[in-house]
């Protein structure tokens, strides 16, 4: 059955605030346990995607999600538009480079889907060209995959009001100027357009699930992504390593 991102809610209107976060922060701290426990057992890797609309709120939630875990196993990259030296390489060359090695956390703020979105709006890459990478992006992340990386995908569900909100808050807070880029105006004109490339994105890159999340409030966006980042973790065999030594050997 067809996924399509307007039956899914902006905002959940059944859940009690106080409750939720006081349920997030329990889930926060499990999470920082369990990922500093993969990083120590060095066996497996999780790499989580956010995608969504300008304003959707990815860098809030990315520092939320990771407030109780361990810095040296965590990395981020944020994509942006790609550089010369990256053009001249194939599309997911930039992104192989920064998927996570065993026993890491990275995060992916915009990510390959990137190169799939825009250039079917924006229409500066032939049609042809673009539609063969909905099945390169499916096996490279079945790649990732084989290789004991869990890969979890988000996309920021925000209506346009709350979006337009945030927006404006770029240009009307000091603090938050530096957020503030003109294009972001012009890409919403194409809201419509992207919206429907998302949808065409996560019914077809679904080999690996697409996890929609409402994200008019920033407490609601960081319980579900932490509901699911918490069940990932806890769902594999994570072990301390045993003690590695000839110095101190373990009398009979």
């Amino acid at each position: 059955m067809k996924i399509k991102i307007s039956d899914y809610p902006t905002f959940n209107k059944e859940w009690d605030k106080e409750k939720t976060q006081e349920k997030t922060k329990k889930m926060l701290k499990k999470i920082g346990v369990l990922q500093n426990k993969m990083l120590a057992q060095n066996k497996f890797s999780l790499l989580i995607i956010l995608q969504g609309t300008d304003a959707s709120g990815k860098d809030g939630v990315t520092k939320g999600l990771l407030k109780y875990c361990n810095p040296l196993g965590i990395k981020i990259c944020s994509f942006k538009k790609p550089t010369e030296n990256e053009y001249a390489h194939d599309f997911l060359w930039r992104v192989h480079q920064v998927v996570p090695k065993k026993g890491d956390v990275q995060v992916f703020i915009r990510s390959h889907y990137e190169d799939i979105l825009v250039p079917s709006v924006e229409k500066f890459i032939p049609v042809e060209i673009v539609e063969k990478r909905y099945k390169l992006i499916n096996d490279f992340e079945k790649l990732l995959e084989h290789n004991d990386t869990m890969i979890l995908k988000f996309f920021m569900n925000v209506s346009k009001e709350a979006q337009e909100e945030r927006l404006m808050e770029r240009i009307e807070l000091k603090e938050k100027h530096w957020k503030h880029k003109d294009g972001d105006w012009d890409t919403r004109e194409k809201s419509d357009e992207y919206l429907e490339v998302y949808e065409k994105i996560i019914n077809t890159c679904n080999v690996i699930p697409w996890h929609i999340v409402p994200s008019d409030k920033n407490w609601q966006k960081l319980y579900t992504i932490a509901g699911v980042v918490l069940k990932t973790l806890e769902d594999l065999d994570l072990k301390w390593p045993e003690l590695v030594t000839e110095r101190f050997k373990k009398s009979k």
